[in-house]
């Protein structure tokens, strides 16, 4: 049964970006917090809570309808998976996303989307992530 992240456990969240720097590494070779998928900040002022914008998996994703060159494909349970091949840069999938989780990765030109794989709920020490199983 395929599985998507969660973040419901945000409020103990304490901002130590082990998530964010585990995503970059793992699936982008890299440990530039602007290469993570998932982006954790303070929902505003110096004593908030954090928040973390996320691909929601969207069942009808709109990212992937954007793109004029099928290279974002529906995954099963939910969100996209990039075929970097097909990208051309259009950002027109950074534009459809509506809750904002996909930016561009301006030094590979492809854009960067979650790939539910599970390996900043891992990492994070404090369990504010989750994967959950869900149906096709």
């Amino acid at each position: 049964m395929p599985k998507v992240l969660r973040a419901d456990n945000m409020n103990k969240c304490l901002g130590c970006f082990t998530c964010m720097l585990t995503c970059a590494a793992v699936n982008h070779n890299n440990h530039n917090l602007a290469k993570s998928s998932i982006k954790v900040k303070t929902r505003g002022g110096l004593q908030s809570k954090f928040a973390a914008t996320i691909c929601v998996a969207c069942k009808e994703p709109a990212c992937a309808e954007a793109c004029p060159t099928n290279a974002l494909v529906k995954r099963p349970g939910g969100g996209v998976k990039l075929i970097e091949e097909k990208c051309i840069a259009c950002e027109k999938c950074i534009a459809a996303c509506i809750v904002g989780s996909i930016h561009m990765d301006y030094d590979r030109k492809i854009p960067i989307v979650c790939k539910h794989c599970g390996a900043c709920v891992r990492m994070c020490p404090h369990n504010c992530l989750s994967m959950e199983e869900v149906s096709e």
